[in-house]
This record gives structure tokens, C-alpha cells and sequence, in this order.
């Protein structure tokens, strides 16, 4: 009896030991992957929200701008007319 008992604890820790391993390689395989998306990420030219917010603010006053202008110079050609 202590013989099977025995081999029962040394297979109960061989597959502790085989879960930590699998484990420990699922781990370094998700840093490898993570690693890697973020440098393919860094290689693009994406922006940031911040900047893309920016930009469009940019454009919205632009646009208002030109409408405003666009305005004035319709009134003053109605006028010469």
C-alpha cells in the first residue's frame, strides 16, 4: 500500500510540476505576442485619439471660417451689383 500510494504522489507531482511548465510557456508565448503586436504597431503611423481630435477641431473652424468668408463675399459682390 505505501508503494502505490507512493506512485500515485510521484505522478500527482509530475503533472503539478508538467501544469506549471505549461503554464509558464503560455505566459512567455502571450508577452512574444504582445511584444510583437506592439512593435508592428509602433511601425505604423497611426495616430492618437488626442491628435486625431486635434485635427478635426482644426478642420471644423477651418470650415466655419470659410463659410463666414464666404458670406462676406457674397454680400460684398451683391453689393457692387
Amino acid at each position: 500500500m505505501q508503494t502505490r500510494n507512493k506512485i500515485l504522489d510521484d505522478i500527482s507531482q509530475l503533472m503539478t510540476n508538467a501544469m506549471g511548465v505549461a503554464q509558464g510557456a503560455k505566459d512567455e508565448a502571450e508577452t512574444a505576442m504582445k511584444s510583437m503586436i506592439d512593435r508592428w504597431l509602433a511601425d505604423r503611423d497611426f495616430v492618437t485619439r488626442e491628435e486625431f481630435d486635434a485635427v478635426r477641431a482644426m478642420a471644423q473652424k477651418a470650415r466655419e471660417e470659410n463659410a463666414a468668408l464666404k458670406a462676406r463675399l457674397d454680400a460684398l459682390e451683391g453689393k457692387g451689383k
